[in-house]
């Protein structure tokens, strides 16, 4: 770090603590690998594509509710941990996601914006009670210890730009934290991205951003950083061909959707507000189309032992 002397030291020790804390959070790589290789067919657990679809869902939600991008990042991290370390049954699975994200928006969001947990098994179209989520709420919160301050990707993200923008100080023109914030949210609807360090997701895509405006500081900057996550160059190739349809702004679509839909909500039913949806379901269109290696570059500390996942029960 000793390159990066023009950014603010406070800005740079929070950094260093971050990555030092940030494998704290991480699902564990055991569970993601089981994830990956089981089949929609089997029922016996989770498959990536449920767990995508159940993200996606998510963040439908979160724009519905008008919560925050930090509430929508810390409950898929907490799904996502919570799915690597439990074996865990698909019909459960949407239980355990709205549960997650009420447990996010009681931690980030302000007591009054905080949507009834039977309103939001309402919206969200489910079939399980409230007591079904509140169970399920005491299991999540004692198998994670959850935290109010977890380090995420989003973390990293408005450190980084925070860094960045002292440093341009108005002479380079640099993306909005709204338009990386939305990129990360289609990130993480894929289950590939989470094998990825938060560190080191938050650093490809401003990295991916910076090269439009092809500014020397910036990207040397993005070097330097780069360094200090153990980045290697060949991780911004490959993340751009995964990333180059969000671009487009096609990733913006589900907030922008939803805020209308939250806006004309009133005296309309709920079947009215999802009539487009699929088996009266929430969907988003698949934001990315292929599935890049990207995770096999940055495997997980070899000292990172596997543990036996533990059946829920409900």
């Amino acid at each position: 770090m000793r390159d990066l002397q023009d950014v603010d030291s406070l800005l740079l020790k929070e950094l260093k603590s971050c990555c030092a804390t940030e494998y704290n959070f991480l699902p564990r790589e055991t569970g993601l690998k089981l994830m990956e290789s089981a089949s929609t067919e089997n029922h016996s657990g989770v498959s990536a594509k449920c767990r995508d679809t159940r993200v996606e869902e998510l963040w439908s939600l979160t724009s519905f509710f008008g919560y925050c991008t930090q509430t929508f990042v810390q409950a898929v991290n907490l799904l996502d941990r919570f799915l690597t370390i439990m074996k865990v049954q698909p019909k459960h699975l949407p239980c355990i996601g709205v549960c997650c994200l009420h447990i996010a928006a009681k931690m980030v969001e302000e007591e009054s914006n905080v949507s009834p947990t039977h309103e939001l098994i309402r919206i969200s179209q489910s079939k399980f009670t409230v007591s079904d989520l509140c169970r399920m709420e005491k299991i999540i919160s004692e198998k994670l210890s959850v935290e109010p301050k977890a380090v995420t990707a989003l973390t990293f993200l408005h450190l980084y730009y925070s860094a960045f923008t002292s440093l341009s100080a108005g002479r380079e023109e640099i993306p909005s934290i709204g338009r990386l914030e939305a990129q990360l949210k289609a990130c993480l609807c894929r289950l590939v991205f989470s094998k990825a360090k938060p560190s080191v997701l938050a650093l490809a895509l401003i990295a991916q951003e910076f090269e439009a405006p092809q500014s020397v500081m910036l990207l040397k900057t993005v070097q330097q950083f780069q360094r200090h996550v153990k980045m290697f160059p060949v991780f911004l190739l490959l993340f751009r061909s995964v990333t180059v349809s969000y671009s487009t702004g096609r990733n913006m679509w589900p907030s922008a959707w939803w805020s209308t839909a939250r806006a004309n909500a009133t005296n309309q039913t709920t079947k009215s507000l999802f009539g487009s949806c699929q088996g009266g379901r929430l969907r988003i269109s698949k934001l990315v189309t292929s599935v890049c290696p990207v995770c096999q570059l940055f495997p997980r500390e070899a000292g990172m032992k596997a543990r036996a996942r533990t059946p829920v029960r409900t």
